[in-house]
């Protein structure tokens, strides 16, 4: 972990965009209990925070999939990120529906892409995946190449990284939920036991909380 992704995941534990529960959980639409919550749609709301991920995104992307030559915002979370990432890049910038228009020409991939492009979407969070594979594919569909997949945070789970494996994406994320709670360890704010515990939750998050 960078200084500057510390810095930005302490951003997110202080301003309560990360929520981490040790003796409760959090309850996910799916059913799923958790010991951690993330808002990150509330990073725009503050500027350093906001400056900060971009300017960490920016390097991944750069890192990463140094051939961009066009950024993809995930609806709807991921369209500011990718406008502020765009912006930072000097990148022309689309953004992907979560399905197609019903009328008009049906697109779903809204804005210019060119033919030879290299895209590389920007989503704020991933659990499964579901949802970014799905614009990576209509992408795809469309014709056009997808570079990569990036997102601000991800959970880990096995099934992500199945998921995107037999899609045929490259992901990368800039923060993780094991490097949340290795920070939390190293701050001493979780001791060894509960770190341990914690580690184990999204290599089976359907068993939590464990007995």
């Amino acid at each position: 972990m960078t200084v500057l992704t510390e810095t930005i995941l302490q951003d997110l534990i202080d301003h309560k965009i990360v929520q981490l529960k040790v003796d409760d959980t959090f309850t996910f639409a799916s059913g799923i209990q958790s010991p951690i919550y993330t808002d990150l749609r509330q990073t725009i709301s503050y500027p350093k925070t906001r400056h900060a991920i971009t300017r960490a995104l920016a390097g991944l992307i750069q890192e990463q999939y140094p051939e961009v030559s066009v950024i993809a915002g995930v609806a709807t979370a991921g369209i500011p990120q990718a406008a502020l990432v765009a912006a930072e890049l000097n990148l022309p910038m689309v953004y992907v529906r979560s399905k197609p228009k019903d009328h008009g020409t049906g697109r779903q991939v809204e804005g210019v892409i060119q033919a030879n492009d290299q895209v590389v979407l920007i989503d704020d969070l991933i659990s499964t995946g579901g949802s970014v594979l799905g614009a990576a594919n209509a992408v795809k569909n469309a014709g056009f190449n997808v570079a990569g997949v990036v997102s601000i945070f991800s959970y880990g789970f096995p099934d992500a990284d199945k998921n995107f494996q037999e899609a045929g994406f490259d992901f990368a994320p800039l923060l993780t939920y094991t490097g949340l709670i290795q920070l939390l360890a190293d701050q001493q704010v979780i001791n060894g036991e509960d770190h341990a515990r914690l580690a184990k939750w999204h290599q089976d998050p359907w068993a939590w909380p464990l007995k």
